[in-house]
């Protein structure tokens, strides 16, 4: 494994050619993804500046050009018309300024009129390496034409840590007022969010407190991209705590979840309604960000980074790593948050596999590029992915009836990694399996089950062989190849 000076992790780019061999190289690799945003080269992180705009979907990422580490952050654009085909159009903010010298880090995005103004923070470190984090503003105009305002909107909290970062900006129309919440630290190292508010989105911005969430204090040291999402009559708190070790998840510390509860925003206080639940039950998700400027009745929707802080994936040697997850429509159902995949995945489904007579246990080839969709009858099942010519082997989702349980098994892969976070993912099912619906591209696999009941997102980085599957049990498959959908062009 390669070992990064400073000085190479926070080069800057300052010519496009400068990447075109690294681009020819990465996109030989076995495992680019087909239908997944995923970077150019290098590393791609948390997913920013997710939006509704101008009859598209704007979306920007957090890159790293230069190979699968954390370094100097640019945001880089993707713009899309239905969620599903995905175009590049190159770096959007990049570190220019004295307030992000050393990176553009994660934001939100607001539109007025016709332009998108970007809130982001800025990474400063001094000479001896000291952070400083801004809150910053750029102005998008439709043409393409990027302006920054000269100063920041605000600087750091002195009574918190240096951990203050990713401003999620919103508007409460029954107050009038716009707010930015931004993932912080204490100084008693837990994990909080604070709050600023402006009758003005581009002035006047104040501290007006830190959110209050009764008996979650102490959870977590640190509270990363958190936002307040309005779901039909149902607040949501989403955030990433960080260095938490939680029931069943190994020793993995960084995690996604979710509050349900209640919002006042006039005394900064969420109420929750019950516990903290994951967002995602697999092994590859983190930083999740919600679409700004939605008007879908009773639904949010939803991307996140297939990735999570502090570890490595095989494609690290490649100089590249991650991508985004599938955008998923959030909706409340039975005071849980409910993933559904776009309707507008099924556009990209080629012609279907025949599979009329598929009998259980038979072995059959796997597409490295598919959805698959299956339907239970009560019982015990098992589904080997990725398995060998037999039958064995690969990413196993098993299901017991008795325990009414379902868990997903990515040991039996030839390539495994991060093995500390645990090998195994489980789901309590009250209701019982009745349906998957599974997609597969070329280095990853997320797992819709029971219509959005719970979702498993993982990287799965297929040897050779490894492309058969089998399944066992009392099941109806159907199997589509799936078309490109996300372009892996160097724009830069």
């Amino acid at each position: 494994m390669k070992e990064w000076t400073r000085e190479e992790r926070y080069r800057t780019l300052k010519d496009p050619q400068e990447l075109w061999d690294m681009h020819e190289e990465v996109r030989t690799s076995d495992y680019r993804q087909q239908f997944h945003i995923q970077s150019i080269t290098g590393l791609i992180n948390d997913p920013n500046g997710f939006v509704r705009h101008n009859e598209s979907w704007h979306l920007f990422y957090q890159w790293c050009p230069w190979g699968a580490v954390h370094g100097l952050k640019y945001w880089y654009h993707v713009v899309s018309k239905d969620l599903v085909n995905w175009k590049n159009l190159g770096i959007c903010l990049m570190p220019d300024r004295e307030y992000d010298n050393k990176g553009v880090y994660s934001g939100s995005a607001m539109p007025i009129g016709e332009d998108l103004y970007l809130y982001y923070t800025g990474n400063h470190r001094d000479e001896d390496w000291t952070r400083h984090a801004y809150t910053c503003l750029a102005r998008l105009k439709k043409d393409g034409w990027l302006e920054k305002y000269p100063l920041p909107l605000f600087g750091e909290n002195k009574n918190y840590t240096e951990h203050q970062r990713d401003p999620k900006i919103t508007y409460i129309k029954e107050l009038d007022t716009y707010y930015i919440m931004i993932g912080a630290q204490t100084k008693k190292h837990y994990g909080c969010a604070l709050v600023y508010s402006s009758k003005d989105l581009l002035h006047g911005w104040n501290f007006v407190g830190e959110l209050k969430v009764p008996g979650f204090e102490k959870f977590g040291d640190m509270w990363e991209c958190p936002c307040i999402e309005r779901i039909g009559e149902q607040d949501v708190l989403i955030f990433c705590p960080q260095h938490l070790l939680l029931p069943g998840r190994g020793q993995s510390d960084n995690h996604n979840g979710y509050i349900l509860g209640t919002m006042d925003w006039e005394n900064l206080t969420f109420t929750p309604d019950g516990s903290f639940h994951v967002l995602d039950f697999g092994f590859d998700s983190y930083a999740a960000a919600c679409a700004n400027n939605v008007n879908r009745d009773n639904h949010a929707v939803l991307i996140a980074w297939m990735g999570l802080p502090d570890v490595t994936y095989p494609t690290d040697e490649e100089n590249w790593s991650g991508c985004l997850t599938l955008p998923r429509e959030l909706s409340v159902r039975d005071r849980r948050l409910i993933q559904r995949p776009i309707s507008g995945l099924k556009e990209l489904r080629e012609k279907e596999i025949e599979l009329s007579d598929y009998q259980s246990g038979t072995v059959i080839d796997l597409p490295r590029v598919c959805e698959m969709e299956l339907y239970f009858r009560p019982g015990d099942v098992s589904l080997q992915l990725f398995a060998d010519k037999n039958g064995n082997g690969g990413l196993s989702i098993t299901y017991s009836e008795l325990l009414k349980e379902i868990m997903i098994d990515r040991g039996g892969m030839k390539t495994t990694f991060n093995e500390a976070h645990g090998l195994t993912r489980t789901r309590t099912l009250p209701n019982g399996l009745k349906h998957l619906r599974i997609f597969i591209d070329r280095s990853s696999v997320e797992i819709f089950v029971n219509d959005g009941d719970a979702v498993f997102t993982s990287r799965i980085f297929p040897a050779d062989g490894e492309a058969f599957t089998k399944v066992t049990g009392d099941v109806y498959v159907r199997m589509w190849p799936l078309k490109a959908a996300c372009e892996d062009l160097l724009i830069v």
